[in-house]
């Protein structure tokens, strides 16, 4: 079955270059020139993932990132012609999963939208000790349908969140380096910085715990890294 991309830009130069070289993969796309066209799109059809433009009229880039966010875990890149560190973090507070800065290369997009997808398909194995499943006290992961409850309550996690929590959840009590989950989570050609994984387990703390400056899951072994108890 063909990959469905939708890809937002009002660019429309840029959105028909990108739209023309994904389809040529054999990828299906669909195309939006605002954010609320977007989220129209996206609340209607479903998408393997989502390349979305910083900045665009009306609604930006990070606000329809975190709207899409309370109703669909799909992967989102951002496209930003802003180079700043901050802004890069911005997109990934918000609920993105990677970024690409302009002017890009459409290689270099053809290339990340397939290792996020790989990423994404593979994180159904291997199996947890109990099959898909695994429990941790009040936790339960539902690793084949990539969902998570806490006291029967599903938290709802970007598809970065939960790969970091599923590493960290069957590897307990082991500690992770920043640099080590960068590569594990994002991937060796990732060209972010550590920083990204601060931030998503910020924000993973945020959904899981009761109370994140105490956690109870996710844990810090401060000047080494991130582990699960």
């Amino acid at each position: 079955m063909s990959k469905r991309v939708l890809v937002v830009d009002d660019e429309k130069l840029i959105v028909k270059g990108i739209r023309f070289s994904l389809e040529q993969d054999g990828m299906e796309v669909e195309c939006a020139y605002d954010g609320e066209e977007a989220l129209a799109i996206a609340k209607e059809q479903k998408f393997d993932i989502i390349l979305l433009d910083v900045m665009l009229p009306g609604l930006s880039g990070f606000e329809v990132c975190q709207q899409i966010r309370e109703f669909s875990n799909v992967p989102i890149v951002m496209l930003t012609a802003k180079g700043e560190d901050m802004d890069k973090i911005l997109g990934l507070e918000y609920g993105a999963d990677d970024y690409i800065t302009k002017p890009f290369n459409i290689l270099e997009v053809k290339a990340r939208i397939k290792a996020i997808m790989r990423r994404t398909a593979g994180k159904a194995s291997p199996k947890a000790e109990n099959g898909s499943f695994i429990e941790r006290g009040d936790m339960k992961i539902d690793r084949e349908g990539r969902r998570v409850y806490i006291e029967e309550k599903e938290i709802n996690l970007t598809a970065k969140e939960f790969d970091v929590l599923e590493l960290l959840v069957l590897n307990p009590n082991k500690v992770y380096s920043r640099e080590k989950l960068l590569t594990l989570v994002w991937g060796e050609d990732y060209p972010g910085d550590v920083r990204t994984v601060d931030v998503h387990i910020r924000r993973l703390r945020e959904k899981i715990e009761k109370n994140p400056s105490e956690p109870r899951y996710v844990h810090t072994k401060w000047g080494v890294g991130y582990y699960f108890k």
